[in-house]
């Protein structure tokens, strides 16, 4: 019997997109699947062809083949699978193969002989949520966590068995940990339900554990916190998470890090900004203001005569520093005028004084712009 164009049996053109071949298969093999189709011989016929089609085309050594020789070009037997394809050509597709059940993994389908579900099996992946302080945040710190974990059992040293006993090979899959049928086309696996895929059964399960071969525990750790470290970074402890299920390896703890806000300062990258209250006298002649820094102390800036208020200032390497040890970020201090709400009478005087000095003050309208932003982003907009 003549076998059908492969472009036809995907139903797209000769000059298809790797893509477009693509598509056009999922849509196929989800429409023809054996699961959807259960004793219907011709969508098992259609579902091979296509696969068959798609093995092909989807090479681009074969599709040149086929292009310029036909069927005769890629005969079957020259890909190694059954229809004269090579099913190593699936691995993109586990949605199809291995997400309408269990029992389609590609590796059975095709006879691959996918790894038994009963074998060593990494544990999970646990996760803690750390709050730590501003200050900490800065200088680095060590703490202590408690994680509830599970463990090996010491009782039955995580067999699941009673001591004294061992796990027995499960009499219905005779220590594969699954159960197979012959359906057409397809050899179909599923797990079996007596041993649930693990080979083996326990007779006398442990009193601890009750079989399982694990229990919950607190575990304490101990963790270092880089200087530096901001809100929505982790620190991974590997090995830290669940046990590993028959002598698998565990998982990994992350810890994931909020920082608390500071009252003073408020953090953009490694950079500090800050707003710090200054006199106008300071601001009209120049001076030298007080700034005070995180982790204690203060420092001195220069203040330069006539600096207008709301200007920002930089101090160098007196902020956060990185998270990986290279350098720190910098203080950005705005200045603010303060205005007196009382004045003693000898002020008033002085001020009265400067007043009349002073040209009258003559301001001409402006459109006013639309800047709802506060202080703070305008800084951060002014210093990138």
């Amino acid at each position: 019997m003549s076998r059908r164009d492969y472009y036809e049996v995907l139903g797209v053109s000769r000059g298809a997109t790797d893509p477009e071949i693509k598509s056009a298969y999922r849509k196929l093999a989800l429409k023809h699947h054996p699961d959807r189709n259960h004793g219907n011989k011709d969508a098992e016929e259609k579902f091979k062809e296509a696969a068959e089609a798609y093995a092909v085309l989807a090479d681009p050594q074969k599709r040149g083949l086929y292009d310029r020789y036909g069927h005769a070009g890629v005969g079957t037997g020259a890909g190694a699978g059954a229809g004269g394809f090579d099913p190593t050509i699936f691995a993109d597709f586990s949605d199809i193969f291995g997400g309408l059940g269990d029992i389609f993994g590609f590796g059975e389908v095709f006879g691959g002989g996918a790894r038994r579900r009963g074998g060593p099996q990494r544990g999970a992946d646990l996760r803690y949520d750390l709050e730590i302080s501003f200050e900490e945040s800065a200088r680095g710190t060590e703490t202590s966590i408690l994680i509830p974990r599970a463990e090996a059992c010491e009782t039955c040293s995580g067999s699941g068995a009673a001591p004294g006993t061992s796990a027995s090979t499960c009499p219905s899959c005779h220590g594969r940990g699954q159960l197979r049928a012959q359906h057409g086309f397809f050899t179909v696996a599923r797990t079996c339900p007596n041993c649930r895929g693990k080979g083996q059964v326990i007779t006398r399960p442990c009193s601890t554990c009750g079989g399982a071969g694990r229990v919950t525990k607190e575990r304490k750790l101990t963790v270092k916190i880089p200087a530096g470290i901001a809100s929505g970074q982790q620190l991974r402890l590997y090995g830290e998470g669940e046990l590993g299920a028959a002598g698998g390896p565990p998982g990994d703890l992350y810890v994931f890090i909020q920082v608390q806000e500071h009252d003073f300062f408020r953090r953009d990258g490694n950079n500090l900004h800050c707003e710090i209250p200054v006199n106008f006298t300071t601001l009209a002649l120049g001076g030298e203001i007080s700034v005070p820094v995180l982790l204690g102390g203060q420092e001195k800036l220069d203040v330069a005569p006539g600096t207008p208020t709301g200007t920002t200032l930089r101090l160098r390497n007196k902020g956060m520093p990185d998270v990986s040890g290279r350098g720190r970020g910098d203080v950005m201090v705005t200045v603010q005028v303060v205005v007196p709400r009382k004045l003693t009478r000898e002020q008033r005087s002085a001020l009265d004084q400067l007043a009349k000095t002073l040209p009258a003050e003559q301001f001409e309208p402006k459109p006013q712009e639309a800047d709802d932003r506060n202080l703070f982003e305008r800084v951060k907009d002014i210093f990138g």
